[in-house]
Formats: C-alpha cells, sequence, structure tokens
C-alpha cells in the first residue's frame, strides 16, 4: 500500500493545459520570419509598435466587444484579482485575459492621450490573446495575433490602404492564399433602419433559427447572418441586404474603397452576409478566407469602428484595423510550402583536437559580428558532422582537419550548391564576414 508521504513525493507528469500549445526550434524560425515579414511591411506604411499588457479589466471587453457576442458570453478568461479585496466578502477587481487587441490597444490610446500628441496614429501589435473555445484545426485558446489600427481618419483611403498593407503582406510571404472578400455595415444613421426591416424579417423564421440567435434575435440581429448552423443560413439565405440600405455617405464610401481597390489590382468579392463578430464595427469590413483550412476559412478580418474610442471614454475619433492568426499563417505556409525561415550561416566540422581550439575564438569573433554559428566539443567524423550541418539547414560548412592547419587552409563548402573552395586561414574571418553580408 503507498503511503501519503510515499504519493506526495512520487514524481507525476504534467502536461500543457488543453488548447496551449508549445512552439519548438523548427517551426518557431518560422513565426519569426512572420513577424519580420509583418514589421517590414507595416513600417513601410507608417505603422509603429505597441505593447499592450496580457491582462486587462474585464469591463474593457464587455464594453467594447458587446455583451450579447461569445467571446464575452462564454469564451473569455476572468478572475477576481485578489490584491484588489478591500476585506472579507468585498469583490475584486474583474480582470481578463485579453481575448483580443483592438480594445487594448484604444485604451491605451485613450489613457496616454495619444491624440492631442498627434491627431493621426497608425499602430500595430503582436502577441498571445486567449479565449476557450474548443481547440480545432488553427485554433487553441491561446493563440497569437498580428494586427494594425489606424486611428484619427474616417476616410475611405485609410480603409484601402488597410487592405493594400495586407495584401502586400501576403504576397511577402509567397502566399497565393487567402482571397479578400469586403461589406459595408453602413453607420449609425441608416444601420438603425436596416436593424428593424431585418427583425421582422427574423421574426417570422424565429422558430428555424438555433438557440442563441432565438435568445439574442431583439437585442443584435445581425448575428443570426454570420451563425453557422445550417438552419440558420437556410433561414437567413433571402434576408435583406444592408449593402441595399445604405445611406448616401456610406455608399459612396463604399463605392471608394472598392475603386480604390480596383485602381491598385487587389482582388475582391463583395460578401453582404459578412457582419463580423463584434459589436463595434461599422462601415468597411472585410474577411481574408482560405479554402485550405477547412470550416476555419479566416485568416484575417477587421474593419471600421467609428464608435469604438468615444465609447471608452475618449473623443470622437475614427478608426479601423484587423487582426491575423499567427497558427493559420504558419499552418498555410507548410501547405503551400512557402517559408524562407531559419537555418544557419555556418557550421564548423574539425577533424582533430587542434583544429577544434583552432576554430573556437574564431567562431566567438563571428558571433559577435551576427554569423549564426555551430560548433561541436565532441569528435566525430566527418561524415556525421556534415550530416548535422545539413539538419541544421547550414548555409556552408568550414572544413578543418591537420592537413588543412599545415597547410594554412581552409574548405568552405556552399550547401545549396555543393561547390567547395580553399581559403587561407589568414583571410578566413574576413571571407566568412564577406559572405554573411552578401
Amino acid at each position: 500500500m503507498v503511503s501519503c508521504e510515499d504519493a506526495k513525493n512520487s514524481p507525476m507528469k504534467i502536461t500543457s493545459i488543453k488548447g496551449f500549445a508549445d512552439i519548438f526550434p523548427g517551426e518557431v524560425e518560422t513565426w519569426q520570419w512572420v513577424e519580420a515579414q509583418a514589421r517590414r511591411v507595416f513600417s513601410a506604411y507608417n505603422f509603429a509598435e505597441i505593447r499592450i499588457p496580457i491582462l486587462e479589466k474585464t469591463e474593457l471587453f464587455s464594453r467594447s466587444i458587446g455583451e450579447t457576442t461569445d467571446i464575452v458570453e462564454k469564451e473569455m478568461y476572468t478572475f477576481e484579482d485578489r490584491d484588489a479585496r478591500a476585506g472579507a466578502g468585498a469583490e475584486g477587481t474583474k480582470l481578463t485575459l485579453r481575448p483580443e487587441g483592438t480594445a487594448g490597444v484604444v485604451r491605451a490610446y485613450v489613457e496616454a492621450e495619444l491624440y492631442k500628441i498627434e491627431p493621426v496614429r497608425k499602430l500595430y501589435y503582436l502577441g498571445p490573446m486567449f479565449r476557450r473555445e474548443r481547440p480545432q484545426k488553427g485554433r487553441m485558446r491561446q493563440f497569437h495575433q498580428i494586427g494594425a489600427e489606424a486611428l484619427g481618419r474616417g476616410d475611405p483611403y485609410i480603409d484601402a490602404e488597410i487592405l493594400l498593407l495586407l495584401h502586400d503582406f501576403f504576397q511577402s510571404l509567397g502566399l497565393t492564399e487567402p482571397a479578400l472578400q469586403i461589406n459595408s455595415l453602413g453607420c449609425s444613421e441608416c444601420r438603425p433602419q436596416y436593424r428593424a426591416n431585418l427583425l421582422a424579417f427574423l421574426k417570422e423564421r424565429e422558430a428555424t433559427l438555433c438557440g442563441n440567435c432565438q435568445r439574442r434575435i431583439d437585442r443584435n440581429p445581425l448575428r443570426a447572418l454570420d451563425c453557422k448552423e445550417p438552419g440558420c443560413i437556410d433561414a437567413t439565405k433571402d434576408a435583406p441586404s444592408l449593402l441595399d440600405g445604405l445611406c448616401a455617405v456610406c455608399a459612396e464610401h463604399f463605392a471608394t474603397v472598392q475603386r480604390l481597390l480596383g485602381e491598385t489590382k487587389v482582388n475582391f468579392t463583395l460578401n453582404p452576409r459578412m457582419v463580423r463578430g463584434l459589436d463595434y464595427y461599422c462601415r468597411t469590413t472585410f474577411e481574408w478566407t482560405t479554402k485550405l483550412l477547412g470550416s476555419q476559412s479566416a485568416v484575417a478580418a477587421g474593419g471600421r469602428y467609428d464608435g469604438l474610442v468615444e465609447q471608452l471614454s475618449g473623443p470622437p475619433i475614427p478608426g479601423v484595423g484587423f487582426a491575423m492568426g499567427v497558427e493559420r499563417l504558419t499552418m498555410l505556409l507548410r501547405l503551400q510550402e512557402r517559408s524562407d525561415a531559419g537555418g544557419l550561416d555556418l557550421y564548423f566540422a574539425w577533424i582533430g583536437a587542434p583544429a577544434r581550439d583552432w576554430a573556437f575564438p574564431l567562431t566567438h569573433r563571428l558571433r559577435q559580428q551576427g554569423i549564426g554559428v555551430e560548433i561541436e566539443a565532441e569528435s566525430r567524423s566527418l561524415k556525421s558532422q556534415m550530416r548535422r550541418a545539413d539538419k541544421l539547414k547550414a548555409r556552408a560548412v568550414v572544413i578543418l582537419g591537420d592537413d588543412e592547419l599545415a597547410k594554412g587552409l581552409a574548405v568552405v563548402r556552399d550547401m545549396a550548391s555543393k561547390q567547395q573552395q580553399e581559403i587561407s586561414l589568414d583571410n578566413l574571418e574576413t571571407a566568412l564576414t564577406a559572405r554573411k553580408a552578401n
């Protein structure tokens, strides 16, 4: 019989939390490459990086995202802050792991009064988000997003610019997927009438809607258009289109966005059923979708949110932005075999302790110059070391042994072309540094 003390001291395998994945070497390099491409493209569009907290007050998301959204109702990781309790029985501040990035960026923008420093701010962010939903292909409970927000401009040109930025980013990754779908949700002037028309339409078919849509039909009837339940899809197939009810200002705004996309040769399709899952969207909304990831087709999505800054106690400043899932992007890259990530600059293959000792200080100097170098400590055959270099995706291998030391030469092998050249040991550091620069 096992005693309580023995059970406490016995080793126990601790596993990761369901929906929270490790990202291992070999994969993380692709993530770094995607992030580097994002930073390069976003900088070209004059977006600056902002880093926001992972933890925010729960009220931020309930006020911005909307009380009737699935995120707020069912998916947020929320808890009470112990340190905030004033005493026994008192309630602490409710905190939530961020389920999305836009609300946090806008909160920071308002709290720091960035609009007083610069009327227009173009910001981007990278990092983890958290939603307690069913883990599935390309979707985890801790997932990662890259997003951007343009605050202070309400014109259709910045809407188009955001879409062009995403187009250029996908091209930089070499992705032929995804494809762009756009819609307009109107504004506070034209959407109320459409909402009333849609509500009347849905009331006639309420019995065929799913439980979720029935429950929130009066508070947010537009969500029924975005529901993926077969009964709701069938019931709303003849629903009135918001595009037919846009006011003159919204119609002109949306027409300009379409014209600008046409002039810059960015293909798109209209999707009048796209309403997005968050309450703060208005006017231009969009998704970049793919057919390669099953039912989870959206890779990037966003739109305009002109009332959100004011809703979070800021001035009436318009905004537009998007977020994209890094997990889905990396899955697409693997499916399309597109990634220039990873790989080591140099691998030193040495034969004999004198060669190792000669190469060791050189590897240190090269690393100080930002050149990725690997050198083994234990003696191994040249064949074994070459296999190791290939596994590490080394771009070049420096081969050095007793014979090479005697001749004052090293052999440098290009792993892509398989060509080799002999380089004087006196000139080796200069030649390897120049190789990296090229």
